[in-house]
C-alpha cells in the first residue's frame, strides 16, 4: 500500500491550461486556497514545478497559507544558484515555515539551461549535480567543511550559516528522476526518493530493477516515487471521452511546438515518453492506449510527464494498485482543473488505495 500521495501546483490552471481558452483566472488568493484545500484532503503536500512562477516564491505563499501537513515539493535546477545560497534559502524557509521543505531536482535539457547562463552538456549535468547535491545534504545538515571538486571550491562553507540551525534531522530530502544510465546512478548514491514517470509496468519494472541494483551497490535503498495524471470518470466511457476532447480543443499550433521539441531535447525520460506516442495525434485518445487504461498523450500538449491513467474510479484503482505491486510507495497526482480533480480524487480513488480490503476497490 503506498505511504504518500502528492498533489500538483502551478499556476497555470483550468481544464486545459495549455490553451489561452483552457485557462481560468489564478491570483494568489487561488492558489493559496488550492494549497489549503490539498492539505484538507489529506494529500501530504504538493510538487511546484518549475512553471511560470518561481517556486520559491510561490512556495513562501502557499506555505505561509497551511499548516504542517502541507509539504511543498520543490522543483530546483541544480548549479543555477551556488549551493551555499542555496542551503541558506533552504534553511530561512524551514526557520520561516517549519521543517516541511523537500526538493525536487530537476537536471533539465541542455537547451533549457543554456538561457540561465548553465552550459552543460548531458552526462555532465549530472556529475555536476551530484557533486552539487552532496554539499547541499552536507549544509542543510549543519555541516562547516572546506570543498573542492571538480565543478565547486567552498571554503569554511556553512559557517555563515550557524545562526540557521536545521529544523531536522539529517539533511532536506532529495526526490529525483532520471532514466538515463547517468542519472540513475546519480540517483542511486545521493536521493532519497527516486522518482519515474508513467510507463507500462512492464517496462517500468525493469528500469526499478536496475535503479535498486545500483542503489544496491552504493549500499542504499530509495523510495520509489510515480507522477501521474488522472482523467477518472464515473465510467470507462466518460473517461475516454474527456480525453478525447482535449484532442479537440488543442491548436494546431500547440502540437507543432510539442513535437518539434524532439530534436532539443537531450533528456532519456523524455525519449521514452515521446516513443510512447511517436508524435503522432490521432483521431480518438484511445489509438494511443500502451497497456491498459495506460495514455501517453499529456505529452501532446505540455512538456513534463506525459502519461495519464484514464478510466473509471474502479480502473484508475487497480492500475495503481499495479503500481505499488512493483514497489511505487508515494504517487505524485494530478487532473485538470487542479482544484476539482483534487477533490474528485481524494472522495473516490483515495480511499480506495488507502483501505485495508484490497477486493473492495
Amino acid at each position: 500500500m503506498a505511504s504518500e500521495f502528492l498533489w500538483y501546483l502551478i499556476p497555470r490552471e483550468g481544464h486545459y491550461p495549455w490553451e489561452p481558452a483552457g485557462r481560468r483566472p489564478v491570483d494568489l488568493g487561488y492558489l493559496q486556497r488550492l494549497a489549503a484545500d490539498i492539505e484538507r484532503l489529506g494529500y501530504s503536500g504538493a510538487l511546484l514545478a518549475t512553471d511560470l512562477y518561481d517556486v520559491w516564491t510561490l512556495g513562501s505563499a502557499v506555505a505561509a497559507a497551511t499548516g504542517p501537513g502541507f509539504q511543498p515539493l520543490l522543483a530546483v535546477h541544480p548549479g543555477l544558484v551556488s549551493p551555499t545560497l542555496l542551503a541558506k534559502m533552504a534553511l530561512s524557509f524551514e526557520h520561516l515555515h517549519g521543517p516541511r521543505l523537500r526538493f525536487n531536482v530537476v537536471n533539465g535539457s541542455t537547451g533549457q539551461l543554456r538561457e540561465y547562463g548553465l552550459d552543460v552538456e548531458h552526462d555532465d549535468r549530472y556529475r555536476l549535480s551530484a557533486e552539487y547535491w552532496s554539499l547541499v545534504k552536507r549544509l542543510t545538515s549543519g555541516e562547516v567543511f572546506d570543498h573542492e571538486g571538480e565543478f565547486y571550491r567552498l571554503k569554511n562553507a556553512g559557517a555563515s550559516l550557524r545562526e540557521l540551525a536545521p529544523k531536522r534531522e539529517g539533511h532536506i530530502p532529495l526526490w529525483f528522476g532520471g532514466s538515463s544510465a547517468a542519472g540513475i546512478e546519480m540517483a542511486a548514491e545521493h536521493v532519497d526518493v527516486y522518482l519515474t514517470w508513467g510507463e507500462p509496468p512492464h517496462l517500468l519494472k525493469e528500469k526499478l530493477a536496475r535503479v535498486r541494483e545500483r542503489a544496491a551497490a552504493h549500499g542504499r535503498t530509495l523510495r520509489i516515487g510515480l507522477r501521474l495524471h488522472l482523467i477518472v470518470r464515473d465510467t470507462e466511457e466518460q473517461a475516454w471521452a474527456a480525453a478525447d476532447r482535449l484532442l479537440d480543443v488543442t491548436s494546431q499550433a500547440t502540437y507543432a511546438r510539442r513535437l518539434g521539441g524532439r530534436d532539443t531535447e537531450d533528456g532519456v525520460g523524455w525519449q521514452r515518453q515521446f516513443r510512447q506516442h511517436g508524435g503522432q495525434v490521432p483521431a480518438r485518445a484511445r489509438e494511443l492506449e500502451t497497456s491498459p487504461n495506460l495514455w501517453p498523450g499529456m505529452g501532446l500538449f505540455r512538456p513534463g510527464p506525459g502519461t495519464a491513467v484514464v478510466g473509471s474510479t474502479a480502473q484508475v484503482v487497480e492500475r495503481l494498485r499495479e503500481f505499488e505491486d512493483l514497489g511505487v510507495d508515494t504517487f505524485i497526482l494530478s487532473g485538470n482543473p487542479l482544484l476539482e480533480e483534487a477533490y474528485r480524487v481524494a472522495e473516490t480513488v483515495l480511499p480506495a488505495l488507502r483501505g485495508t480490503d484490497r477486493a473492495t476497490g
